[in-house]
């Protein structure tokens, strides 16, 4: 059996991955989705099935035969262990697995509860590394992984510290893992986006309010999604969606990191 696996299925950009794997892996038998929010699990598996002219329900045009849901906390060993029981007792060839589970919350350190600063940690750095551990010992050649950094990967974000580093860790796990990798033709890509259309904006940004140049930069799920997809099927180690952000990773890869600090600043970041 052939499936993919989909962590942060429950809204954002794995919800939206869920559907577009089905569009563009016909070969995919069951899309594993796993999440917190179980009521949202369920909402999404409903959505993969319709109905006939006869009253049978029949899989939704694109969409795999069955989205099989974990309701679980990753961040936590026992929720984990969920789903390493079911790969454990089924066996399946994992074609691709796609971390997209992760929040982030602005503010500068110390003004968060420790378990919302530390808990960024664990689910963006620590669950990502357990479920990447978990999931490679099923999955073969030509498999691909795509791990959901953000472009705080590129340089040191004040007033959204924990989140940056948090992605920064993941860019270079992804790159280095995507080495490791190499030989087994697993493609590993890494896959970077500024400010997307989601609910996760909802939580980050706790005064409602983002910087102008945010504003103009912001990306729609779909597209971000579909290019992670491309650049994946492509053997890239990153997905970078739009001009502005690759433009914004060059400049961190060129300029001193204190003087593109000192801009943002003045722009209102």
């Amino acid at each position: 059996m052939k499936i993919a696996i989909v962590t942060g299925a429950s809204s954002g950009m794995g919800r939206e991955a869920v559907f577009q794997i089905g569009d563009r892996f016909p070969g995919i038998d069951e899309v594993w989705v796993a999440a917190r929010r179980e009521e949202r699990l369920r909402d999404l598996a409903g959505k993969t099935m319709t109905e006939d002219g006869g009253g049978q329900r029949r899989p939704a045009a694109g969409i795999p035969a069955r989205v099989r849901c974990f309701a679980v906390d990753l961040t936590d060993p026992a929720g984990r262990e969920k789903l390493s029981a079911a790969l454990r007792e089924e066996k399946p060839n994992v074609k691709i697995l796609v971390n997209a589970a992760g929040f982030g919350v602005t503010g500068r350190i110390g003004s968060q509860p420790e378990e919302t600063e530390c808990g960024m940690v664990r689910l963006n750095c620590e669950a990502l590394c357990a479920v990447t551990g978990m999931v490679l010992p099923y999955m073969g050649r030509n498999s691909r992984i795509l791990q959901f950094s953000s472009a705080a990967a590129f340089l040191p974000q004040p007033g959204f510290a924990i989140y940056a580093a948090s992605k920064a860790f993941v860019l270079s796990y992804s790159r280095a893992l995507g080495a490791e990798l190499k030989e087994r033709d697993i493609c590993v890509t890494a896959v970077c986006p500024g400010p997307v259309k989601t609910e996760f904006l909802d939580i980050a940004v706790k005064d409602g309010e983002l910087p102008f140049y945010k504003k103009f930069v912001m990306a729609d799920p779909k597209k971000v999604v579909k290019k992670a997809i491309r650049d994946s099927m492509a053997g890239r180690p990153v997905s970078v969606y739009g001009i502005p952000m690759k433009l914004f990773m060059a400049a961190a890869g060129i300029l001193p990191h204190g003087l593109i600090l000192k801009m943002m600043g003045r722009c209102g970041g």
